[in-house]
């Protein structure tokens, strides 16, 4: 029977066997279940393959299909590694194989962790790192290249000494290779294999899998563990890999002792990068500064033994935003964001850097040859980058005079404020070159806003502003970018003449993506406020729906009629007129209440859909939660 059928979950038994209790994630090759062991008495991790279309067939399906096996043969041959998760056994059922995994009670991805605790401290990052370097060096030892190392895949878990995030597993061999055996490489026709922020750069461009690539996505994981966000994150897939092949890391602010180490590990080149003895070495002495001699001895040793999180708090965030839920109709649309999907090509803006010099310019100059070479240059031409805004000036210093905030180009004759709404003139398309802003002090009254000041952060000097200005504002805008569907982080960051005029503060602006935000965002929204249109609706909002056209943001302690879960998106051919007919299925398909704790008979999908994302193009919906008996959900839990 094809996977994805009413039948493939809760209580379905697989090989006359293994009893599905629970999913416990989803992933690209599909979903992972808890399941009950009927023959052993035990509970175990089953992944299925998942197809969207059950009839699709040809290439992908045998490529999917291969991986699942190689994933079982690769992870089984590191059977009892203590950071690897075992596979017990691999299986066909419905003629499709599943894979019979450990279950690793407790455990909670890196990612997921990050984004729940915010960044971790350089200390226990280097901890992780040791633990998957070991991991990665016993495959590599077997001639096994992981390929996919990322936080997604790697797992804490309590240890035996109770550390809540003491065991650290890598998980997912689903596409792993052994070069050398001569398998085939399952990857589809101009497709890359893995993940496009943390591939590494010879293997964006087409070279052959090699340790030293493992060992840059590793670099990149740790990065995105001790800065909260990936070193090459961008806002689509396509300007990720232009990024990792491209440009510099953007600078890391909270690494400390780690930075040095994600800087070599970053290396352009291969050859530049340390081996996984040096980088052992280089990990050891920030988890133990005394001591390098015995490096290889600390990673055989329970990991849990160190500190168990980090000292090290995250920036100040804006607080969290209130809960609320989509009604039926009136405004807006917005990206998918559901609990385990890939954002639709959103994220934080490319980070601009001074042009590097001497080996690093050298470098980037022969990976640029290879991507050309290699047919990326043709994607670049026709896929097209975009870089965020911010006000370069190759002077340093603390900066002086008495010019305008932001340079001639901004306009803007006065520093922006935090709560500002802004208009934005740009010169061609949106978030191409610099765009000319203005305020908008009735914030949607008279005017359509393109965005909002979220943050200001402080600098030292104008050279401080321009070096770390875009990282910072990207970090305080994440939560809110996180939650809302299509909007974009972006940077005004002042000049070195109008430094002081701009207060020494970098305007960190959250602007929607393709078309204006209507009107206020986040905290600046106020309780009982109807929305203008769904570009200002976000992740648990709880909404008052008086009518079928009108939804008011309220506070999820009182009664409320709805709840935003998160966003799926209608196709291109499907016009204004039918959406209404169309989103609540959709959301009730891709972005289903089951999956947040709601039990289905008593809550159903809702969706709001609005003209703004039909005019620019992205047909964005908002899905919600509600009550199928038409009841206010005040006291509700899932």
């Amino acid at each position: 029977m094809p996977s994805g059928t009413p039948t493939s979950g809760v209580g379905r038994v697989i090989a006359g066997r293994y009893v599905l209790l629970n999913r416990l994630g989803s992933g690209g090759m599909g979903h992972v279940w808890l399941a009950h062991d009927q023959r052993l008495a035990c509970e175990v991790a089953l992944k299925e393959i998942v197809f969207s279309d059950p009839a699709e067939a040809g290439p992908e399906r045998e490529a999917r299909v291969a991986r699942a096996r190689a994933e079982a043969r690769h992870a089984a041959g590191l059977r009892g590694h203590p950071h690897v998760v075992t596979v017990h056994d691999v299986l066909e059922h419905d003629g499709l194989p599943w894979i019979v995994m450990e279950y690793v009670a407790g455990a909670v991805d890196l990612r997921d962790l990050v984004r729940t605790r915010g960044p971790l401290a350089p200390a226990e990052c280097a901890r992780i790192g040791l633990a998957v370097l070991d991991a990665l060096t016993a495959g590599h030892e077997r001639g096994v290249l992981h390929r996919d190392v990322k936080p997604a895949n790697i797992l804490l878990a309590p240890d035996r000494g109770g550390a809540p995030y003491g065991r650290v597993l890598l998980t997912d061999y689903g596409i792993s290779v052994q070069p050398d055996a001569g398998e085939t490489r399952y990857t589809l026709a101009s497709v890359l294999v893995g993940t496009a922020g943390y591939l590494a750069p010879e293997r964006a461009t087409g070279g052959t899998p090699t340790p030293a690539a493992d060992l840059f996505s590793l670099g990149c994981t740790l990065y995105h563990a001790v800065e909260g966000v990936g070193p090459f994150e961008r806002e689509s897939h396509l300007a990720e890999i232009t990024a990792v092949v491209m440009e510099e890391p953007r600078p890391a602010v909270r690494a400390g002792a780690l930075e040095p180490v994600l800087r070599s590990l970053l290396a352009k080149a291969p050859e530049h990068r340390p081996t996984a003895a040096e980088a052992e070495a280089a990990l050891s002495r920030i988890v133990t500064p005394q001591a390098e001699a015995d490096a290889y001895a600390r990673t055989q040793t329970d990991l849990g033994s160190q500190p168990p999180w980090g000292a090290v708090p995250p920036l100040p965030s804006p607080p969290p935003e209130r809960l609320s839920p989509g009604g039926s109709h009136p405004p807006g649309a917005a990206h998918r964001v559901g609990p385990s999907a890939e954002p639709y090509g959103f994220g934080p803006p490319v980070v601009p850097h001074p042009v590097p010099r001497g080996r690093r310019r050298r470098e980037r100059s022969r990976v640029l040859r290879a991507v050309l070479a290699g047919g990326l240059g043709m994607l670049l031409a026709l896929g097209g980058v975009w870089y965020a805004v911010a006000q370069r000036d190759e002077g340093g210093g603390e900066g002086g005079g008495s010019g305008p905030p932001y340079g001639e180009n901004v306009g803007l004759a006065k520093a922006l404020r935090e709560g500002d709404c802004v208009l934005a003139d740009w010169a061609g398309a949106r978030f191409q070159g610099v765009p000319r802003l203005s305020v908008d002090p009735s914030c949607g009254g008279r005017a359509v806003p393109d965005g909002q000041v979220m943050a200001l952060v402080e600098a030292a000097s104008a050279d401080e502003a321009r070096r770390l200005g875009p990282a910072r504002c990207e970090e305080r805008t994440r939560e809110l970018r996180d939650r809302l569907a299509d909007v974009r982080a972006l940077a005004v960051v002042p000049t070195a003449d109008g430094f002081r005029t701009a207060g020494r503060r970098t305007a960190c602006l959250v602007l929607g993506t393709h078309g204006p935000v209507y009107g206020p965002l986040g905290r600046h929204r106020e309780l009982g406020s109807a929305f203008a249109d769904t570009a200002t609706m976000q992740r648990r909002d709880c909404l008052e729906v008086p009518s079928n056209r009108i939804a008011r943001l309220v506070s999820c302690d009182g009664p409320h009629d709805e709840v935003v879960l998160g966003f799926t998106r209608l196709g291109a051919d499907v016009p204004f007129g039918r959406a209404r007919t169309q989103s609540d299925l959709a959301c009730g398909r891709e972005v289903p209440p089951g999956d947040f704790g709601f039990d289905p008979s008593v809550y159903t999908a809702g969706s709001w859909t609005s003209q703004g994302h039909w005019k620019n193009g992205t047909h964005f919906v908002v899905c919600t939660v509600r009550k199928q008996n038409g009841g206010t959900m005040e006291g509700d839990k899932p």
